[in-house]
């Protein structure tokens, strides 16, 4: 049977509770018994203490009380604290307890608990994304973006001419061919491609400067540049290949363009056949149906967060 002088001092706060019709439960210091309260009358009458040793596998101890007027010697013996109520007695009770036990278990240990995480710092990434012509990479990229501006976009430089709506130094960096030229010679591009008749490259600059603040930087890339970029990093950056739901959809969605002639269009829907041949080449496929943006960058933020959960991170040197 547990003792009376065991359970008195969780009595604290809970005599409080007596004229409140209230159930409080207290924990005893050794943690294998639950003293449980009742209190159903508003008016003291008499006082009744009975407990009783735990007698199932849950280790629960009740004691029983009845409301009288010996609740001021009991106050009196057991030096209970006036709280404002009988919920901030069971509180502090168990928050005392808590801390009585963590200072034990460091004692034992002979060392203090570590507060540090548990889990790695995680590392920034190299995401590299690319898909056939017309699967929607600016658009998905763009939204993307605007839901975790932590990360950087790496802006192409290219030959190409500026199409309506598109920003220098926001879309791509747009340079003439000498200018091109001259990155290549001073080796500044992670890699580079002449595409439909104009140069595309990825300057190494913007990734070391990101990288190196802790950002996750963003890589646009055509087909040509994810090989080399992957010949280059190997597993250590995660590429994404975005495709339309079928190749119907894709041609509609370069028809709709209105910027190709029909020629043009025959070698990029050609091309496009090429290049979803290269799917395997990468670590995750997302399909952008039209219409479904969200759903589609809803995809791309669940690897990103599971790429940052792995226990042996990717982390890419340049």
């Amino acid at each position: 049977m547990t003792g009376l002088t065991t359970v008195l001092p969780f009595l604290r706060g809970a005599v409080l509770g007596l004229k409140q019709g209230v159930l409080q439960r207290h924990i005893l210091p050794d943690s294998l018994h639950v003293v449980q309260a009742s209190f159903a009358c508003s008016r003291v009458q008499s006082l009744s203490l009975r407990a009783c040793s735990s007698s199932n596998s849950s280790g629960a101890c009740t004691l029983y009380t009845e409301a009288s007027p010996r609740v001021d010697w009991l106050a009196s013996r057991t030096q209970i604290r006036s709280y404002a109520s009988s919920a901030d007695a069971m509180s502090a009770t168990i928050s005392s307890s808590k801390v009585q036990v963590l200072k034990e278990l460091e004692q034992a240990l002979g060392s203090p608990l570590d507060t540090q995480p548990q889990t790695p710092q995680p590392k920034p990434l190299v995401i590299v994304i690319s898909g056939p012509s017309g699967v929607g990479k600016d658009a998905v990229i763009k939204r993307l973006q605007e839901i975790r501006s932590e990360i950087h976009f790496v802006v192409t430089a290219t030959t190409r001419p500026k199409r309506p709506g598109e920003e220098e130094g926001v879309d791509y960096y747009f340079v003439s061919k000498p200018e091109f030229l001259d990155l290549i010679a001073r080796n500044e591009l992670i890699e580079h491609a002449l595409v439909y008749g104009d140069y595309k490259g990825v300057p190494k600059k913007q990734v070391r400067e990101f990288m190196s603040a802790g950002h996750d930087v963003l890589l646009r890339v055509d087909i040509q540049g994810a090989a080399t970029i992957k010949k280059l990093l190997g597993q250590d950056a995660v590429f994404i290949f975005l495709v339309a739901e079928s190749e119907r959809a894709l041609v509609e969605r370069l028809v709709e363009r209105k910027t190709e002639s029909i020629d043009k269009l025959v070698i990029r829907v050609a091309t496009a056949r090429e290049e979803v041949k290269h799917i395997t080449d990468f670590d995750y496929v997302v399909v952008n149906a039209d219409g479904q943006l969200e759903r589609t960058v809803s995809h791309l933020c669940s690897i990103i967060d599971a790429e940052k959960a792995r226990v042996q991170q990717r982390y890419a040197q340049l």
